[in-house]
């Protein structure tokens, strides 16, 4: 018998839970595209959008997804031939050092593994290596959505700094934005990008690449940027079709007007706390799990893992199963591996994600770790029982104001 009719939960990290007033913001006749309504509300975005990302730089709009914005800031930034240093944590920093190398460009790769963070020192030491200042930018992930490492950006700032090196800074914030704090002017960085369809919890189909004033002057003699992903029109727009060379995405501004304002009205301060107590709820009853049976966490130092998505392993294909059993019976899909080994090999079998980003909240949590608890159960998969009730008690914790061990990198707020 399955108990799966009803609403499916889709717990992948990303596309996320869309809320009910973005769905109804979204659901409205094609509005007029030259004037009136539409145009009011896209400008109105940008002051907002900086102020979720914490910048008041440059903000281009595009209708893409990550792999667009990957190539988009690419385009704006370097000139086939120039050196580009990737920092990698995972499957998603080797996809845009991927498109780095296809652009032209001379990529080099400081692999760091699928289960820490980014070395500072090792970036600082291989740019003090680069004495002729060859490489024109470093590329870092703050959040790889594959192993849900959470990499210190002001630390890798630190290093740039520390080393002398002009190299623009950019990082990929897919993942994070909205999710696990982010202060793009404070922390140093020259370019950001992030997608529409994860902690801004709007359908997916639309990319924001945010530039700094050093960025745009660097990449003035960028000679890889065409007229679709140039971002100088789309930063100064100042009529519609200017923001989107074209056609703007009609209905997904709407959707991520009302997005947007609810994270605004909750208050960014707010929405990192509430990312961070329920992440800690899941990692609570992970821990408890893990006590018994083959249950682990990726990325092992809470102070390194994102409040966005958390990545485990079960080992042989317990991690498929795990996922098959809750899709069928309980009607909620959890995240998939990826970056551990081949799509359905034995390796890649064993691990699984959880998503819990944008629109979450606890009885979502707690509904997740109650199903898991049951599959676990349902297959023989051996744990030891209780996170279901460590979940709960971290969360009673958290709602009667007392302080709950939710770490986070010393410098995240540097």
């Amino acid at each position: 018998m399955t108990l799966a009719n009803g609403r499916h939960y889709l717990a992948i990290p990303g596309p996320s839970v869309i809320p009910d007033p973005v769905l109804q913001a979204m659901h409205r006749p094609a509005p007029n595209i030259y004037t009136g309504e539409l145009l009011d509300l896209t400008h109105s975005l940008v002051p907002d959008l900086n102020r979720i990302a914490g910048t008041t730089g440059n903000l281009a709009m595009y209708i893409t997804n990550g792999h667009g914005l990957w190539e988009a800031s690419l385009t704006n930034m370097i000139s086939r031939g120039d050196r580009v240093l990737v920092c990698v944590t995972g499957n998603f920093g080797h996809g845009w050092a991927g498109v780095a190398q296809a652009l032209g460009a001379q990529v080099e790769v400081i692999d760091f593994g699928t289960r820490a963070p980014v070395d500072a020192a090792r970036l600082e030491e291989a740019l003090r290596a680069d004495t002729g200042h060859e490489i024109r930018a470093v590329l870092g992930v703050h959040v790889d959505t594959a192993t849900s490492v959470r990499n210190d950006i002001a630390a890798m700032r630190r290093a740039i700094d520390a080393a002398g090196h002009p190299a623009v800074f950019a990082v990929d914030c897919i993942a994070s934005l909205g999710c696990d704090r982010f202060e793009m002017d404070a922390w140093g960085v020259d370019v950001m990008l992030t997608a529409s369809q994860k902690g801004l919890m709007t359908p997916p189909g639309m990319g924001f690449v945010w530039f700094s004033e050093k960025a745009r002057a660097a990449g003035e003699t960028a000679n890889m940027r065409t007229p679709y992903w140039d971002w100088t029109m789309r930063a100064r727009a100042e009529q519609l079709y200017q923001f989107f060379d074209g056609t703007p995405p009609t209905h997904h501004l709407y959707g991520l007007r009302q997005a947007v304002t609810m994270i605004l009205e909750e208050g960014l301060e707010n929405v990192w706390s509430r990312h961070a107590t329920l992440a800690g709820a899941y990692w609570a009853a992970i821990d408890t799990w893990g006590q018994e049976g083959r249950l682990s966490f990726n990325i092992a130092d809470p102070a390194h893992r994102s409040n966005a998505v958390t990545t485990l392993s079960l080992g042989g294909n317990d991690g498929t199963r795990l996922r098959d059993w809750l899709t069928g019976h309980l009607g909620i899909t959890l995240g998939i591996s990826l970056g551990f080994g081949e799509m359905g090999s034995a390796e890649a079998d064993g691990y699984f994600r959880i998503g819990h980003m944008g629109h979450v909240n606890a009885h979502m949590v707690l509904g997740i770790v109650g199903a898991m608890e049951t599959a676990f159960a349902a297959l023989d998969i051996p744990h030891r029982t209780g996170g279901s009730v460590a979940a709960a008690q971290f969360l009673a914790t958290a709602a009667a104001g007392e302080t709950v061990p939710v770490a986070a990198p010393a410098s995240c707020c540097a």
